[in-house]
């Protein structure tokens, strides 16, 4: 995938799809898109909103910095799972830490809760889940390591279809807590229930064009958004934060494709306001390769994204499906072996 495309607002499947249960309805068939031109449904996109060259945010900038303390929860985001009933609430907790001297956190240090209820004032209800520590791993002089902060997720179940929510996430025992953000469900899968929009992004990274792109798209006031892979463009960067449009063009003798980690963290600090609230569901790109010690790929996509890969009964992250009101969505990564031999057709597509 290139270095930035901009939004596609999936306005077209929504529209259709609803299009198609009321022309079905009537007994008037299928529309087409020899039935048009249609009148646009989206708030328009500016091409004057956009740099023809993409320039990075830097780590200066105020939206990429971190702006809670000790192990209060920040990059917090919301995933669906499998079904309407259940959502995924993911965080962090504590800094990263990168040098050649690095020691990981406990994971345990700070317990994975979600308090969530149907109104502000009332979170009557409470969910755990599970926390984790990665890391990307050098085995070359010179080359800076990095850990993340503590990754929790927590799943929410027995939710109510098409319903607002409320949550807090983080610890209530040391005491460190997030701000009480939102969520919608999903409506139940029906031949005429479907999310009102829904954005599909991909190559996104964390550039200035990127704001204009996240701009545009909360403007539409999507229900979920599809980010078909290239998330911040880490693997853009040396490990040192020297980053370049071309990476092999600049940093051809280096002894294996670096990334510069803390881009991921900035990333997430950069959505937290609108992944926090509209849920989020990612498929890896080539950029999410990322390579490192003992040829361990695709950490960081794995780590701090969940996945509804054990309730669609996938047994990876690279490929898995959920339903999205009538919309069944198969996320098939393009970095998996789908041949014969590979662990996709060796797994009996169990997860479609």
């Amino acid at each position: 995938m290139g270095r930035w495309r901009p939004l596609w607002l999936l306005e077209v499947v929504a529209i259709s799809l609803m299009v198609l249960g009321t022309a079905t309805a009537a007994g008037d068939g299928i529309p087409t898109t020899l039935d048009g031109p249609f009148e646009p449904v989206t708030v328009p996109l500016s091409d004057e909103a956009f740099r023809g060259h993409a320039v990075d945010l830097p780590d200066s900038d105020p939206r990429v910095q971190r702006r809670v303390k000790g192990w209060e929860p920040e990059q917090i985001s919301v995933s669906l799972s499998a079904t309407e009933d259940s959502v995924w609430i993911s965080w962090i907790a504590g800094e990263f830490q990168i040098g050649e001297c690095i020691k990981p956190p406990n994971p345990t240090t700070a317990a994975s809760i979600v308090r969530y209820g149907n109104s502000k004032n009332s979170l009557t209800y409470e969910a755990t889940g599970y926390s984790l520590v990665y890391g990307q791993l050098y085995p070359f002089e010179g080359l800076q390591n990095y850990t993340s902060g503590i990754v929790h997720h927590v799943r929410l179940t027995g939710l109510k279809p098409e319903t607002q929510y409320y949550y807090q996430c983080g610890d209530p025992s040391i005491p460190a807590m997030s701000d009480i953000h939102a969520f919608k469900t999903m409506p139940t899968p029906g031949p005429q229930k479907y999310p009102r929009r829904i954005a599909i992004i991909g190559d996104l990274g964390l550039t200035y064009n990127t704001t204009s792109t996240v701009d545009h798209m909360t403007s539409n006031q999507p229900d979920l958004i599809i980010l078909v892979g290239d998330v911040c463009y880490a693997n853009m960067y040396l490990t040192n934060g020297t980053g370049s449009d071309c990476y092999s063009c600049t940093f051809s003798k280096t002894p294996i494709h670096e990334t510069y980690q803390p881009r991921w963290d900035y990333w997430g600090r950069y959505m937290e306001p609108v992944i926090s609230e509209i849920p989020i569901m990612v498929i890896e790109g080539n950029h999410e390769i990322e390579q490192q010690v003992e040829n361990k790929t695709f950490v960081s996509y794995n780590s701090r994204f969940a996945f509804p890969a054990e309730e669609s009964r996938s047994f990876s992250t690279m490929y898995y499906s959920f339903n999205a009101g009538g919309i069944h969505f198969i996320m098939l990564g393009a970095y998996i072996y789908y041949n014969k031999s590979g662990e996709f057709c060796d797994k009996h597509f169990f997860f479609i």
